[in-house]
């Protein structure tokens, strides 16, 4: 038969004892054991004893009856003790996960100790299962902290967890590579050549002219070439086309869409939150007041603003809720005070509000 548990769903140390290196077994698993390899021995004594009544005691042959039913529970409970000896295993245990073994060398009991054990736990069976409580009581109450009872003292056993451990997963990476490297690159910002001026803005040059030719109009120059700034006269002397250099594309600008439907270009410092102020050299800014139903928004939340290489940057302005950036489905909770890089389709938090950077062509 089975050891003794305790009925409660306190678990033992689960981590390695130092004697034996595995795992002491939890309390609620070793009473599940002992529930179902109860269920096993009664089933099939009551089987016999069911068996014995109608054959034997029900035709007058009672102590033929009795001595089936007694035979048949010291055979099943023989059958349990050499499993519990002989493998340190019983269906119930099997079934669990468990082993019993001898604490001092991690080997089965043996057959001696193994019914030794079982008739102290049939005997505390009997007095309406007391005995089975005062035993898983001397478990719980082990100073040893091993779940060791008092019929697990008396022939030195310890029950025990075989269940394989399940590796331990290596967590994934929670943002791509991608939001750490533009972190890191607005850290330490690259030098830039500034910006030159707009070519479609410059005046246009007239083609160079024989240094014998006589100047239409306009100031004749040491080197014999004739500087025309009037753009219309230059597309006049080329015969109807300017001589101008293809002109650049012009920079594309950035705005920001708001959950509320309120459009933003970013043109200079723009200032959010449900009434924003600017603050001493900020008298140029953009206000944009954001209504919030739950005051999550701050009075002045976070700024936008463009850098000197032209980059959009977002800085939390100590907001008490504070904003969160989501980049590709990855969120990532801003320091306040400390500016972050925006990319186009970037959505910040602000409270209960929303906020989307788009690039403007």
């Amino acid at each position: 038969m089975s050891s003794a548990v305790a009925p409660t769903a306190t678990p033992a140390r689960t981590a390695p004892t130092p004697e034996t290196g595995l795992r002491v077994a939890e309390t609620d698993r070793r009473f599940y054991a002992f529930a179902v390899d109860r269920l096993i021995a009664w089933g099939i004594d009551l089987a016999f004893a069911l068996a014995a009544q109608h054959y034997l005691i029900s035709r007058g042959h009672v102590w033929g009856g009795v001595l089936v039913i007694v035979a048949t529970v010291l055979v099943v409970g023989g059958v349990f003790a050499a499993l519990l000896g002989l493998t340190g295993s019983t269906p119930g245990k099997a079934f669990c996960g468990l082993r019993v073994i001898d604490s001092r060398t991690g080997r089965p009991i043996g057959m001696g100790p193994a019914l030794l054990r079982t008739v102290v736990v049939a005997g505390a069976t009997v007095p309406f299962g007391f005995g089975l409580a005062a035993l898983a009581w001397t478990a719980l109450a082990d100073p040893d902290r091993l779940a060791r009872g008092w019929h697990d003292r008396l022939v030195s056993s310890l029950v025990v967890d075989v269940r394989p451990v399940p590796a331990a997963e290596e967590p994934e990476q929670s943002a791509p590579r991608g939001v750490v490297n533009l972190t890191a690159m607005r850290l330490v910002p690259a030098r830039r050549t500034p910006p030159g001026p707009d070519p479609a803005r410059l005046p246009a040059r007239a083609p160079t002219r024989d240094h014998r030719a006589r100047p239409a109009t306009g100031d004749a120059g040491e080197s014999g070439r004739t500087t025309v700034r009037d753009p219309a006269l230059a597309a006049a002397a080329s015969g109807g086309t300017t001589a101008t250099p293809e002109a650049s594309p012009a920079p594309s600008a950035w705005g920001l869409v708001f959950d509320t439907g309120e459009r933003v270009r970013v043109e200079s410092v723009v200032l959010i939150g449900r009434r924003p102020e600017p603050r001493e050299g900020e008298q140029g800014a953009r206000l944009v007041g954001l209504p919030s139903t739950d005051m999550s928004v701050s009075k002045t939340h976070a700024q936008v603003a463009l850098a000197p290489d032209g980059t959009l940057v977002v800085t939390d302005r100590g907001s008490t809720n504070g904003s969160v950036l989501r980049r590709q489905g990855v969120a990532r909770r801003l320091t306040a005070g400390r500016p972050a890089t925006l990319l186009d389709g970037d959505v910040v938090n602000l409270g209960d509000r929303t906020m989307t950077v788009v690039r403007v062509g």
